[in-house]
């Protein structure tokens, strides 16, 4: 099942979003179950996380969350472009939650010895689907190559890996980066694309429309258990066919 809707700016989609992820997490919490939720790094996610953090901070059972992370570029937490380090700054450090609920991926540690640790961590605090983690729900953003998470078009075969994680490498700048498998992201309750700006707009168009078989990873993310949510501004839902999907606008 997919869902589209479209907002108007970067902020309103970031709202709409913070307020149904606020009640996610709520009836998880009244029904006394975690939810396991894997975080993106990215601009639109800053919003979102800074939302959470000054709006929701006392209005969300956090304790009932479990925080874990998609994709994570390998540098120590405090390095500004560590993905747990903007979600520590601009959410983790404005709410009450248990330490233990936070589940970092070590970027600053060996990669290929941290991608089996944080597999064997994300095995023991999710359930098991289909002999996979199953995640509540995954944020993910979009590059504008179509990479999601970390599986970048030269390396799709991280979409078909047997494992949990993996390390990648980024195809311009070869930073090393762990990150989750594409069998893992499509096994998840909800995956949720957070996507802006004018720049993704043609490969959202392309990935949406299916207009032909695409080298996007990000394509190829169906989860065959779950709900597949594209969240879009304007700018980058300015060439998909409106006529062709069913769609929101808000």
């Amino acid at each position: 099942m997919k869902e589209i809707k479209i907002f108007s700016s970067p902020l309103d989609l970031a709202e709409k979003f913070a307020e149904e992820l606020a009640r996610t997490i709520n009836d998880s919490a009244a029904a006394k179950k975690t939810f396991t939720l894997a975080l993106s790094g990215g601009s639109t996610p800053k919003i979102l996380f800074s939302i959470l953090g000054d709006q929701y901070s006392n209005s969300i059972s956090w304790e009932y969350v479990h925080f874990f992370w998609g994709d994570e570029r390998c540098v120590p937490p405090d390095d500004p472009e560590s993905n747990f380090g903007m979600a520590k700054k601009q959410l983790l450090e404005k709410i009450e939650i248990p330490f233990p609920n936070i589940h970092r991926i070590m970027g600053e540690k060996d990669p290929f010895g941290e991608a089996v640790r944080y597999s064997n961590e994300i095995a023991c605090y999710t359930r098991e689907k289909s002999g996979l983690p199953q995640f509540d729900m995954i944020i993910l953003g979009l590059g504008e190559d179509g990479h999601t998470a970390s599986i970048f078009p030269d390396n799709k075969r991280l979409l078909y890996s047997d494992k949990i994680c993996e390390v990648a490498v980024h195809p311009e700048n070869f930073q090393k980066r762990i990150t989750i498998t594409g069998k893992v992201i499509n096994n998840a309750e909800n995956v949720v694309f957070l996507v802006t700006g004018a720049k993704k707009a043609e490969v959202v168009a392309e990935i949406i429309d299916k207009t032909k078989d695409s080298a996007y990873p990000a394509a190829l993310i169906e989860p065959g258990n779950g709900v597949l949510k594209w969240y879009l501004d304007i700018s980058a839902a300015k060439m998909v066919d409106k006529s062709k999907i069913g769609f929101q606008h808000h």
